[in-house]
């Protein structure tokens, strides 16, 4: 480490101290501990472009441990992004670019959000996998770069990695290279108190090279170890260092207390008199640091105008490759895909959804070629096996189906970052009672805005014999929570078809939720479906006395309920909404043509939680589900027993209509 390497790390520590104390707030403790090891991989290896922040084939550099993010700004600042001092000034405030976590699509530069621990790292792996698909069929001199991660205890403390690593050592991810902050500091004090394993072992056996660096602040040993990280291509690899955290204070370093408090002022001025900075002089950049990061920079530009030329000189003599790489970045779904008579045909039989659901994506992955994901060891159930399209393994990158295990954490936190890393469009399935282990995934999928689709199947007490643990209940209803979420429950093949064009139409995660046992075919399903919730039935007179919404195996009795009840001469509509997010987000004068407010007696119908429906009932409906647990026993009798009939529907409504 020469002198002004030297002199960029403690500008990297000190903007990140005078920020924090500006903010009152935030995490010095990792700032101060990693940047040297920071510092050594941006300018030694990270591939990066400040004029075009989403170059294809950047490396990627993800903080798991998001709550350090002010080691990351501080970087973005001095590498040339469009971060200026200002902006870290702004630390943490209302409004600003430099919140408290990172977060993608709002500062140039970050490319995922972090914050709760081991989400980063797991999307670390999915961008690995894209980066290794993407190598296989466009080749190393359009695609190579690799994924880079700082982690720290509590990331490697988190199930979600422990899920992850083991799966990215089984695919042998040579691309994936995590530098693990040793501090041996969490919260509660060290930890000693509660993670004494080895962690060493642990990931060797995960499948990892494991490098240990002894001290952190040794730039060159840093650099040896990247090095021989990146000369192994067939495990990804885990550098451990040994870090200090709040490295520099004579107050806080190597102690709890430096992880999530200001050092406060008087700190801040020993800490910057220790290492002969002047003390009164915050947010400084001195003038030849920024004079040595531009020689820097240049550096890194020319790597990307290099292979911008390459690029165009591959497009005059390998157009089709190029045209193929484009059409994976801009791939877009037709609806025309289901004017195909043979694809509507067949879902267009009495079937269960999650069957005709697999038929759709098939028929899909024919026109998106960059359709990739699988299941948490489910493919036989969820029928989301995308044929002819191939299998991705350690041995052969080549494939579009991820076999992720019984991993659903991981697996939603890797889908994440196949989306994030661009050129896929990312999908995964297990049963919907288990959503509950994907949920903090889905939810940054919601706040990233990434179009990943998740498919849930077994979506009801139609799962049967498998009893309360596998029959969802609340699940759907903590999906519609999430904002950003489309949720899509289709009540036949022809809406499952729709929704997932729908699915893949939205720039945002979708949830398709689909059944394990058979549902009719429905009359009357058109292109309205499309928006999300239309009239399936319409009333015989100018106007309805009642509407029936319901979605998913419910539509069916909705119907056989709404012909019960013309035999009481009550004239009911009803409305199929297979989800409420899309059909909210129509115009307001649609929405009223299905739902007009004036027709104030409603009933919904669905075999799960009530909770929700009352802003499509008003306070004069009638909520028809299931608000307890399930039971184990055959389908039938668990729909009998829990009041899904016919007859037992029809009670219900007289007795609310005539109240």
């Amino acid at each position: 480490m020469n002198a002004m390497d030297k002199k960029v790390i403690e500008t990297i520590r000190f903007l990140s101290i005078d920020a924090i104390n500006a903010a009152n707030s935030g995490h010095p403790g990792l700032p101060m501990g990693s940047a040297t090891m920071a510092f050594a991989l941006w300018k030694e290896f990270l591939k990066t472009s400040k004029e075009d922040p989403k170059w294809i084939d950047r490396d990627r550099f993800v903080l798991s441990a998001g709550h350090g993010s002010m080691l990351l700004y501080a970087l973005l600042h001095l590498f040339g992004y469009s971060l200026t001092l200002e902006d870290l000034k702004d630390f943490r405030q209302l409004g600003s670019v430099t919140p408290g976590h990172p977060e993608y699509g709002l500062t140039p530069g970050v490319e995922t959000t972090t914050g709760p621990l081991g989400q980063g790292f797991a999307n670390a792996v999915g961008m690995a996998i894209a980066e290794s698909r993407l190598r296989s069929q466009f080749k190393e001199d359009l695609v190579d770069h690799y994924t880079y991660v700082i982690a720290g205890d509590g990331d490697l403390m988190e199930g979600i990695t422990s899920e992850a690593s083991s799966l990215a050592g089984h695919l042998g991810l040579g691309r994936l290279i995590v530098l693990y902050d040793d501090n041996r500091i969490t919260i509660d004090g060290e930890t000693s108190i509660t993670f004494t394993e080895d962690v060493s072992l642990r990931y060797e056996a995960y499948g990892w090279q494991v490098i240990e660096v002894a001290d952190g602040e040794d730039y060159e040993a840093v650099v040896k170890a990247l090095k021989a990280a990146r000369a192994e291509a067939k495990k990804p690899t885990l550098i451990r260092v040994k870090t200090v955290i709040g490295y520099g204070s004579p107050r806080n370093a190597g102690k709890s207390s430096a992880h999530g408090s200001p050092l406060g002022e008087d700190e801040a001025r020993i800490v910057k008199e220790a290492f002969g900075w002047d003390p009164d002089r915050k947010f400084h950049v001195p003038g030849d640091v920024t004079a040595y990061m531009a020689e820097i920079i240049a550096q890194k530009s020319t790597v990307h105008e290099e292979w911008f030329r390459h690029y165009e000189e591959v497009a005059q003599s390998d157009p089709d490759r190029i045209s193929m790489l484009e059409s994976f970045y801009h791939s877009e779904i037709s609806e025309k895909l289901l004017e195909d008579e043979i694809l509507w045909s067949e879902l267009s039989r009495k079937d269960a959804t999650r069957n005709t659901g697999g038929k759709m994506l098939n028929a899909l992955s024919l026109e998106l070629p960059n359709l990739m994901g699988g299941s948490a060891d489910l493919n036989g159930s969820t029928k989301t096996y995308l044929k002819n399209r191939g299998d991705f393994t350690a041995a052969d990158a080549s494939g579009n189906n991820l076999f992720f295990g019984v991993r659903e954490h991981a697996m939603a936190g890797i889908l994440n970052g196949i989306a994030l890393h661009g050129g896929f469009r990312a999908y995964g399935a297990t049963f919907l009672s288990f959503a509950d282990y994907m949920k903090p995934s889905i939810r940054l999928a919601a706040l990233m805005k990434l179009p990943v689709v998740f498919v849930f199947t077994h979506d009801s007490i139609g799962v049967g014999e498998d009893g309360p643990t596998h029959q969802p209940i609340e699940q759907v209803a903590m999906l519609r929570s999430i904002p950003g979420l489309k949720v899509f429950r289709p009540a036949d093949g022809k809406e499952t078809g729709i929704s997932w064009v729908e699915a893949l139409k939205y720039q945002g995660p979708s949830a398709l939720v689909l059944t394990r046992q058979n549902v009719p075919c429905l009359e009357g399903v058109n292109k309205t479906a499309h928006y999300g919730a239309y009239i399936l039935k319409r009333e015989k007179g100018p106007s309805p006395d009642l509407i029936l919404m319901a979605t998913g195996s419910e539509v069916p009795l909705a119907l056989d309920v709404a012909k019960a009840l013309e035999g009481f001469k009550v004239d009911a509509r009803v409305v199929s909404m297979p989800s409420w997010e899309h059909f909210l987000s129509q115009p307001r004068a649609y929405q009223e043509e299905v739902l007009p407010r004036e027709i104030v007696k409603r009933v919904s119908i669905e075999a799960l939680s009530t909770f929700g429906w009352h802003q499509f009932l008003g306070g004069e409906g009638l909520p028809v589900g299931i608000d307890t647990f399930g039971e184990s026993g055959p389908a039938p009798s668990l729909f009998d027993h829990f009041g899904f009939t016919t007859e037992k529907i029809l009670t219900r409504i007289l007795e609310y209509l005539n109240q």
